[in-house]
């Protein structure tokens, strides 16, 4: 029962039944109303504005993933890499779990390029880079900018300082007293090693510093307009933090295709800011199908290569046409005549034949 519970299908199941509790309750407790008024003020011009917001986000994102591939001396061209992540967003938000679609380019990648090995660890270090944008910038945000977290991180601030001084001491007594390498030391050396070549060298640092940080503006960006739809008149300042605590939420694996935790903490941090649960339910909701809408090239993309796919395989699966019978029909006569020996037509009496006689034939 253990190991089942353990498993990766068990894992999965749970994390969107979890999701499915937390919207259960928010719905409960703060009402439909709420939700619905929600996608009642989405209009033609926000679709197009998240469009926009989605197209930046992912050419970033996609820039990023082709300079991690290159530090794996794995190819991937700029233009197959916009279409691989609009289809894996797409996945992302249409399934459960929020990362089917990340697995889903990551196997496509190292598959077409005969590498599944480096084409997982492309997506993996590419998605951390993202995490580790989101982590350095939102703790700046949520330690400098007014915010819920804010009074609260002054009460925990001296036992945090306390925690990582003694984690510190124990890493550092592990590294003087480490035995001989093993063979799991060597691999995560190997993968540590990797992820800073793809992420921290001279030739992609920059790249990949750039493109998370202009992918983690744009997400904000699109946390504002959703907040602005849903009608809160908070200052940009304000919604920052609560756009951060947002995003953070959206990364844990309790999630039906992004959604559970993310309506979860904008609930509780509209509440907490005095701006109401209600209405932090309502930006979250918005938010969610403002980024399905930003995702849909990647359903095209979808449909446009399973197309191509089938049409492919119908090409190959059908016969070759058989050819007429008149030309075939002569070149089969033409060439029987050219194999049939030539005989000797027989001859009058008393008139020589024209031909030579054959001793072999006549048995002379």
């Amino acid at each position: 029962a253990l190991a089942r519970l353990g498993s990766r299908k068990v894992r999965t199941h749970l994390g969107t039944f979890a999701g499915v509790v937390i919207l259960g309750v928010l719905l409960w407790r703060l009402g439909t109303g709420v939700f619905l008024d929600g996608l009642r003020r989405i209009d033609a011009v926000t679709l197009v504005l998240a469009l926009g917001i989605g197209l930046v986000t992912t050419v970033f994102s996609a820039w990023r993933w082709a300079l991690v591939a290159r530090s794996l001396r794995i190819r991937l061209p700029f233009g197959p890499a916009v279409a691989d992540y609009y289809r894996a967003l797409f996945l992302n938000a249409a399934l459960p779990g929020g990362v089917l679609g990340d697995v889903h380019r990551a196997v496509r990648h190292g598959q077409s390029e005969g590498d599944v090995r480096r084409g997982v660890k492309a997506v993996v270090l590419e998605r951390a880079a993202g995490q580790i944008a989101l982590f350095a910038v939102g703790a700046v945000v949520l330690l400098t900018m007014p915010s819920p977290v804010l009074a609260q991180a002054r009460h925990i601030a001296p036992l945090a300082v306390l925690a990582a001084l003694g984690a510190l001491a124990v890493v550092l007594a592990l590294r003087m007293n480490r035995p001989a390498p093993s063979r799991r030391g060597r691999a995560l050396r190997t993968m540590l090693a990797e992820a800073r070549e793809g992420l921290l060298s001279r030739r992609n640092g920059p790249g990949v510093v750039v493109s998370s940080v202009v992918v983690l503006a744009g997400y904000v960006a699109m946390f504002v307009l959703a907040a602005r739809v849903a009608g809160a008149a908070a200052s940009v300042a304000v919604l920052v933090p609560l756009a951060v605590l947002a995003l953070l939420a959206m990364g844990l694996p309790l999630n039906v295709g992004g959604w559970g935790p993310r309506e979860g903490v904008t609930a509780w941090a509209f509440g907490a800011a005095g701006l109401g649960a209600g209405r932090g339910l309502a930006v979250a909701v918005v938010y969610g199908v403002l980024s399905l809408v930003a995702s849909l090239p990647g359903l095209v993309v979808l449909v446009a290569r399973w197309y191509a796919g089938l049409r492919a395989g119908s090409e190959s699966a059908s016969p070759a046409p058989e050819p007429g019978p008149g030309p075939c029909l002569t070149t089969r006569r033409r060439s029987a005549a050219r194999n049939t020996p030539r005989r000797n037509p027989p001859s009058s009496p008393g008139v020589p034949s024209p031909f030579p006689p054959n001793p072999a034939k006549d048995g002379r």
